[in-house]
């Protein structure tokens, strides 16, 4: 278990200077840092203080000026009838958003306004802003929005999340409130969906408050943006409860290309449309989307992927990885397969993830 960190912030900046009430609400945001860190380290642990593993953490209660300050509004997104992603990710979602410029540009995790036919954002005094979806980005995660109005809100900086490691303490900033966390690890998050990121950050104790979620440091700075909770935070096996975050870093080269193009300029990555799962090393599939590659293929849950272009696959990382490294979306994939107690071979002509779900604006 990491230990916590010895010292107390004594400085914090707001994420830009601004006049009025917000600029007022600063050193309210600035105290109000002071007491969750020195709750979360400083502080001797009491009976009601949460330690990294100790369960979900509830995030503070909130005032609508302190959420305001910190640059966070509610996200609410409608999919569209008939939109694939509603089989696993239901047709009304909800969650936070990240207001990241002046002129209402907002960071989200991705899977809240894929394939969304509206989106909402709401301020804390319930102000409704309605708002476009600009871009998103599967291999990364990131959704990125435009509300059509002018939004209250002063904008957060883009953070460093390269030098991020245990045991630092950071916010965890939520429409719902705000919670204060460490990261507990570094290290490689390989999702059931082909997705893979290679220096995920990893928080403790979990919050209930993730999901499109800002991680800020002392500063005020924006560092990731909140994707799952997991049962590992601190190591595969450790049976250590937190949250995962996208850092903020894998965005910056993306961000021109999604305001202009919607998407990422880099050539698709070839996507089968498979869920698997790890066990002691096999890798095996567990459901087949409906209408993808796979699914033309005829590949079927139960299916073991034994190998891929004639080398054995060791991992779900090492699938991802062999299945991208063929090329671009269209390329074919061969692959053995064990069935039934017998070994199959099966070729899969990859898609383009990003058309399958369609990724479009919302007005």
């Amino acid at each position: 278990m990491p230990t916590m960190p010895d010292a107390t912030p004594t400085h914090v900046a707001l994420p830009r200077p601004v006049s009025g009430p917000a600029r007022r609400m600063g050193g309210l945001l600035a105290a109000g840092w002071l007491l969750t860190a020195a709750c979360a380290g400083a502080a001797p642990a009491t009976q009601d203080q949460e330690r990294p593993g100790e369960g979900p953490s509830r995030p503070r209660p909130r005032s609508e000026r302190t959420v305001d300050a910190l640059s966070v509004v509610k996200l609410r997104s409608r999919a569209f009838a008939g939109a694939r992603s509603i089989r696993t990710l239901g047709a009304q979602r909800e969650g936070t958003g990240v207001v990241i410029d002046a002129k209402g540009l907002v960071l989200t995790i991705g899977y809240l306004i894929l394939e969304a036919e509206t989106v909402e954002l709401s301020t804390a005094d319930g102000t409704v802003f309605p708002a476009t979806v600009i871009g998103y980005d599967g291999a990364t995660g990131f959704g990125l929005l435009r509300a059509l109005r002018p939004l209250p809100i002063a904008p957060v900086e883009l953070g460093e999340s390269a030098g991020l490691a245990p045991p630092a303490r950071v916010l965890i900033v939520g429409f719902d409130g705000v919670a204060p966390a460490v990261v507990v690890s570094r290290r490689q998050f390989v999702g059931f969906w082909e997705y893979l990121l290679d220096d995920a950050i990893y928080t403790a104790p979990a919050t209930v408050n993730w999901s499109g979620a800002a991680l800020l440091n002392h500063e005020g700075k924006l560092l990731g943006i909140g994707s799952l909770s997991v049962n590992d935070a601190i190591g595969k096996d450790s049976q250590v409860p937190g949250n995962m975050f996208v850092p903020i870093d894998l965005l910056k080269p993306l961000l021109g290309d999604l305001i202009a193009k919607g998407r990422s300029s880099a050539r698709p990555r070839p996507w089968l449309g498979v869920q698997t799962q790890e066990v002691q090393g096999n890798v095996i599939v567990t459901r087949v989307t409906p209408d993808s590659p796979a699914d033309a293929a005829s590949i079927r849950p139960g299916d073991v992927i034994v190998s891929l272009g004639g080398q054995q696959v060791t991992s779900q990382a090492d699938f991802y990885t062999r299945v991208w490294a063929r090329g671009d979306a269209g390329v074919e994939v061969p692959l053995e397969v064990l069935r039934g107690g017998r070994i199959q071979s099966v070729t899969i002509k990859s898609g383009d993830r990003d058309r399958y779900y369609q990724v479009r604006p919302t007005f």
